[in-house]
């Protein structure tokens, strides 16, 4: 295999990226101070004052807990605050950490381009997959535990990334990076065998980021939608735009969407007046200046376009 080789260059890819990014994602020790015990994951630098970032899930409810790096070393940090709808949570270590991992943005990815997966998980620093994006939009359900005995109805994190890099127990909370070692996503699940899922770094996690290190919450404006990426028809597309719209999968019972008439199977175009082509853009409009205010919804359902008003309510219970 000379150097020239496409194996090489791939290989040259993968260990570069998983060179600079080991150091900068820790192994996390969480008690569990019901069950006794510890739970595992990763986390990645955020910041140069001691910022990471996780999965809400890896912190659950923990207050505190211990990092360890790459090169041994091991700090206490306290979970700044989580967001188990977006599955991020911001943690501060209460020393020195590694130079922070440099982000991407997720929006720029495209299905089959090379994407690493770089771990900590066990403490086995360095725990290094590749593979390719092999899906965009996916939908995961949220962790938050809401049951229907508790009136709260089903909540999906939207706009995953689906990967064919396997992720290892442990894995969650680690970096999902491009081949400039750039970090487009933070990994969240293993789904299936062969088959992982990140939650997208991107303008609207990072504004869910910022939130959490300033307020330690996220307060959300709630529809009651699933959704799922759908074409537009030909007849309905404006110029330039992406010919794509939002299929509504479901509606939850007596929720905001459900009490202004949105069925499952309407094909949503706008909301809040803006073209909605992602549930990226959807969630973009869901924060606290959305709570309680009018919120003007455009479908197309049976051929007819059908305008409703909603009024979003808060998402308690997350």
């Amino acid at each position: 295999m000379t150097s020239s080789s496409p194996l090489d260059a791939y290989s040259q890819i993968v260990t570069g990226v998983a060179a600079k990014l080991t150091p900068r994602v820790a192994s996390l020790r969480i008690p569990r101070a019901s069950a006794g015990g510890q739970s595992l994951g990763s986390a990645v630098t955020y910041t140069s004052d001691g910022f990471l970032l996780t999965n809400a899930h890896v912190v659950g409810r923990a207050q505190a807990g211990t990092a360890e790096f790459a090169d041994g070393s091991s700090v206490p940090f306290t979970v700044v605050g989580a967001d188990p709808l977006s599955d991020l949570a911001v943690i501060r270590a209460a020393g020195a950490t590694p130079d922070p991992a440099e982000l991407g943005d997720a929006d720029s990815l495209a299905v089959g381009q090379l994407v690493v997966a770089v771990g900590n998980p066990l403490g086995l620093a360095g725990s290094v997959t590749a593979g390719v994006v092999s899906a965009l939009g996916r939908s995961l359900p949220a962790r938050t535990g809401a049951t229907a005995r508790s009136g709260v109805g089903p909540r999906m994190i939207e706009d995953v990334i689906q990967t064919d890099a396997a992720l290892n127990p442990g894995s969650s909370g680690g970096a999902l990076a491009d081949a400039e070692a750039k970090v487009v996503g933070i990994n969240t699940a293993v789904a299936g065998i062969g088959l992982g899922l990140a939650v997208p770094i991107n303008a609207t996690t990072r504004r869910i980021v910022a939130t959490l290190m300033r307020d330690g919450r996220v307060r959300r404006a709630f529809l009651g939608l699933i959704t799922a990426p759908a074409p537009v028809p030909q007849r309905l597309r404006a110029p330039g735009s992406s010919g794509r719209g939002i299929r509504v999968v479901e509606v939850v019972p007596g929720g905001p969407a459900d009490r202004a008439g949105l069925r499952a199977g309407d094909l949503l175009l706008y909301a809040g007046r803006q073209p909605m082509d992602s549930a990226q853009a959807l969630q973009r409009l869901m924060f606290a200046e959305a709570i309680g205010r009018p919120f003007a919804i455009t479908v197309m359902r049976n051929g007819a376009l059908v305008d409703v008003i909603t009024e979003p309510t808060e998402l308690v219970g997350a």
